[in-house]
């Protein structure tokens, strides 16, 4: 690994107070991974190339991947109604339940409630068909096709899609199609299949310090949204694949890279990749986030260039942006440009003022020393609809700027690789998309 590169890590780990962190690297046929620091801070061994992350959800890209396997071979289509497939299919809008599409589900804009699940761990083989039954308590917030907003139900129900095209349930038909074939032998699905290995835990901060998070693993019915456990050695496998392979037809992986819907300037979402376009190469990947593990694929095909980054706390959303970047420049000379800000009167950041609410998160977006903030507050119904949180008081104000009209990005070191953009009916601003998560102005 890059000297460099491998002091600004354990600088940024120390720093940002994550106990483990693993790397992997494709760089035109030269690969190289290496682990620092801890999987559990209560099991000081150290992070090695074979030690298992969660990945969250970049686990969504796989399913992307094993839908175009499909389409190649004639079984799926990405715009036939999702009905056609599983015709029991049902949420509580009927023009949702008879018109959604493959294609809605991966570009999260299917419209639906996305980030509730069943209550209870579930682990048995039928348990993504459980999910997708609940879905008919799950209501529509936006129509259908109308708006990105984040949506892991989708994915779960591309899963279930998944199981009833081929007769397999999802974490034997994953390890035939991708794990298997790729050679990636230390990527599970299953909790069970991973016990015996090096695995790492979440851990999070408090007033305490560092802690071990938990839960540690997603149930068996979300595993299509985010369920795979798996290293960086064989997360560079699946980056090679992207770069090129022979399981699946150039058009096919094309598609899967191809963007479909812009949210923000240079941003957009392929099918289920999401694609930056403001680098000075194209990239393109997924992130992850579980309870305390945070994750980040990232791929430059003209560069014939992919990374894997797997942290083990959750400040690694701080983390794994800033060493991507780094990565990008050392390796392939690609540059991150620096946003230029927009100087607003108070009069003219006062027109995004206010409240705004999605089902499971409030924001409140204010005016402080002439400059926009943003806070946000749980309101409950996650992991399910009935859960009540334990708080209500909301995150303290963070700072942010607009580089366009509408589109603001972090000026704090907290949050400087966040960006939100605000959305106007009739010329009037009406939403607020947040962590991808569309927010209704109260």
């Amino acid at each position: 690994m890059n000297v460099e590169l491998s002091n600004k890590i354990r600088e940024l780990m120390n720093k940002l107070s994550i106990p483990g962190v693993a790397i992997g690297v494709y760089n035109g046929g030269d690969v190289s991974h290496q682990g620092y620091g801890v999987p559990n801070i209560d099991h000081p061994i150290p992070v090695d190339d074979d030690t298992l992350f969660q990945i969250g959800s970049i686990t969504k890209t796989f399913v992307g991947t094993m839908t175009m396997m499909l389409v190649d071979e004639g079984k799926l289509d990405l715009d036939t109604p999702v009905q056609t497939y599983l015709p029991e299919f049902k949420v509580p809008d009927e023009e949702a339940s008879k018109k959604a599409t493959i294609r809605h589900l991966f570009t999260h804009s299917a419209g639906w409630v996305g980030d509730w699940f069943p209550s209870g761990i579930e682990q048995g083989p039928d348990s993504v068909e459980h999910y997708v039954k609940t879905m008919i308590d799950d209501p529509q917030d936006m129509p259908l096709g109308e708006s990105i907003s984040y949506n892991n139900a989708g994915y779960n129900l591309a899963g279930r899609i998944l199981e009833i095209v081929t007769g397999k349930v999802f974490s034997d038909l994953i390890k035939e199609m991708i794990f298997e074939p790729l050679g990636m032998t230390d990527t599970y699905t299953l909790p069970w299949n991973m016990m015996t290995k090096r695995f790492a835990s979440g851990h999070t901060l408090s007033e305490k310090g560092i802690e071990v998070s938990s839960p540690w693993f997603i149930g068996r019915s979300s595993g299509p949204a985010g369920g795979i456990v798996s290293s960086v050695k064989d997360m560079v496998k699946y980056i090679k694949f992207h770069l090129g392979n022979d399981l699946l037809s150039k058009e096919s992986l094309t598609a899967l890279h191809t963007p479909q819907r812009e949210y923000a300037p240079g941003h957009s979402i392929a099918l289920t990749f999401w694609v930056d376009n403001t680098r000075s190469a194209r990239s393109m990947g997924h992130g992850g986030g579980t309870v305390g593990q945070i994750s980040l694929l990232t791929i430059v095909p003209d560069h014939d260039y992919g990374m894997i980054l797997v942290t083990n706390s959750a400040t690694g959303r701080m983390f794994n942006p800033k060493i991507t970047n780094l990565a990008l420049k050392e390796y392939i000379g690609v540059d991150t440009p620096e946003l230029e800000f927009m100087e607003l009167s108070d009069d003219e950041l006062q027109d995004y003022a206010g409240e705004y609410e999605a089902k499971l998160t409030a924001m409140t977006v204010a005016v402080e020393d002439g400059k926009l903030t943003l806070s946000s507050r749980y309101l409950g119904g996650f992991p399910t609809a009935d859960d009540v949180p334990e708080t209500t008081e909301p995150s303290p104000p963070l700072p942010y700027g607009f580089y366009e009209k509408d589109h603001i990005k972090g000026l704090d070191a907290s949050n400087s690789e966040v960006i939100a953009q605000f959305i106007r009916e009739d010329g009037k601003v009406s939403m607020i998309r947040s962590g991808m998560r569309l927010h209704k102005r109260l």
